[in-house]
């Protein structure tokens, strides 16, 4: 992190308000953090050189919400509804993992990320059926090299609803302790509670307490589907539990009155549209969030059904949104709305700097703005699908993906150059990932029907006595 870097000659998107767009224009990082942004910097002593030609220089893209430890069970719910997936991965595969899968599935998951541009994760764990499980997901986050915050979401056992068993505390009060007591490190802890959807209202406000007591953030479901009916988030506010440091995954069907609480209270939120329209939790809240006050983050939430990188959920939040904008347009007696509600830039924002917001991180990531941490991505755009430069942001979030990925730093530090994971065995994390996925298949013994090939549909399992 010591080292000197100038990226120059780039179309810097720096998603700093105060700084815009350059083109051309230079990064300068010193000690892991971003030094200066302008169009020109003179060439630094001691500083290696950049060539960001053909290349969009952007912060690193967030993802505010993901069960990382699903990466071994990639696709295989990719045709199912949120009942095939809480009977298959919850009612099924998650009870069989072993500390050494869930550091498999971390491992590469989070290298997935990184590889697409992902440079902050929230790894959502809510697999951590012993300490042992927790130290091994936490170790391969370590290893991966990415910014991430961990947040610890219990075990198997804790997701039968509704749930009177309270928040495992003393495992993360060991955290807290221990490695993740800071909160300014590369990795750090937040809490990931059921929260009163999934828990007693007693339990949730017990797992509140606990995050309180231990300083950390808290991310949670709320509003996925029918269990948002409820008025969960009212019921919170009634109980004096709403307050800035949480973040609501989802929201689809909180009511409006609900999500002016949240924006009152400080709250943020995180949209995840492909998983909310496969699963059927409802139409993605973008638009109402918006109306609120509230500028959502966005998240993959789960790669057992879809894609692993924030791409496709750009495109999935814009034309879901503009779907309905133009269809409200309609039911007013218009053609089409005059112009554009939701914007290129708007999303990219969702995908950057709203992202750091819900992860309290604002001050250290998210934009290209000296003195924030360097955590920074170069994209290509000498491919025929980026070629010619016309709409920098507009094709970033519509033509680019992760195999445009050229060059992506953390902290200063090159973690893919060249379009290519620097220092990483993929050969060892692939055979990891294979073998971790074939032993929990092999342990199952058929449990439930369970095979590979896509063709497997989870039965409803028998509640737990």
């Amino acid at each position: 992190m010591g080292r000197r870097r100038l990226i120059k000659g780039g179309t810097v998107i720096s998603v700093d308000p105060a700084i815009g767009e350059l083109s051309p224009g230079d990064v300068l990082i010193e000690d892991g953090r971003i030094a200066a942004v302008a169009p020109a910097i003179a060439n630094v002593a001691d500083a290696e050189v950049m060539d960001a030609a053909d290349r969009l220089v952007l912060p690193g893209l967030i993802d505010t919400h993901r069960h990382t430890w699903q990466a071994l069970f990639r696709n295989i719910g990719s045709d199912w509804t949120l009942a095939h997936y809480l009977t298959g991965l919850h009612g099924t595969i998650s009870g069989l993992y072993r500390p050494q899968d869930t550091y498999a599935g971390n491992l590469l998951g989070t290298l997935e990320a990184l590889d697409s541009g992902i440079t902050a994760l929230l790894d959502w764990c809510h697999n951590l059926n012993t300490p042992e499980h927790t130290d091994a997901a936490l170790d391969a986050l370590v290893e991966s090299g990415a910014r991430t915050i961990f947040a610890h979401g219990g075990g198997h056992r804790h997701w039968q609803p509704v749930s009177s068993l309270d928040h495992p505390a003393e495992d993360v009060r060991r955290l807290r302790r221990g490695r993740l007591a800071g909160d300014e490190a590369r990795v750090t802890l937040a809490l990931a509670p059921r929260g009163n959807q999934f828990a007693t209202m007693d339990v949730t406000a017990h797992d509140w307490a606990l995050a309180r007591e231990l300083g950390i953030r808290i991310s949670c479901h709320f509003g996925d589907g029918a269990w948002g009916l409820g008025r969960p988030v009212a019921a919170l506010h009634a109980r004096g539990l709403l307050g800035p440091g949480m973040t609501f995954v989802h929201c689809n069907t909180l009511a409006d009155d609900e999500l002016a609480m949240m924006a009152d209270a400080g709250c943020s939120a995180s949209v995840s549209p492909d998983i909310e329209l496969q699963m059927g939790h409802g139409w993605p809240a973008t638009g109402r969030l918006l109306a609120a006050g509230i500028r959502p983050s966005l998240s993959i939430d789960v790669c057992s059904s879809n894609g692993g990188h924030l791409f496709g959920t750009m495109r999935a939040t814009i034309g879901t949104q503009r779907g309905f904008d133009n269809e409200a347009a309609r039911r007013e007696g218009r053609e089409s709305v005059e112009t554009m509600r939701l914007t290129c830039r708007d999303v990219l924002q969702f995908a950057t700097i709203e992202g750091a917001r819900a992860c309290g991180m604002e001050h250290r990531i998210g934009s290209l703005t000296p003195g924030k941490r360097a955590d920074i991505i170069l994209v290509r755009t000498d491919a025929l699908s980026m070629t010619p430069l016309n709409n920098p942001i507009g094709q970033f979030v519509y033509n680019a993906h992760p195999g445009l990925v050229d060059t992506v730093l953390v902290d200063g530090r090159v973690l893919k150059r060249g379009g290519v994971l620097v220092d990483v065995d993929l050969a060892r994390v692939r055979r990891l990932a294979t073998g971790a996925r074939d032993g929990i298949v092999q342990r199952a013994a058929g449990r439930n029907g369970l095979r590979l090939g896509g063709d497997w549909t989870p039965l409803p399992l028998a509640a737990p006595a």
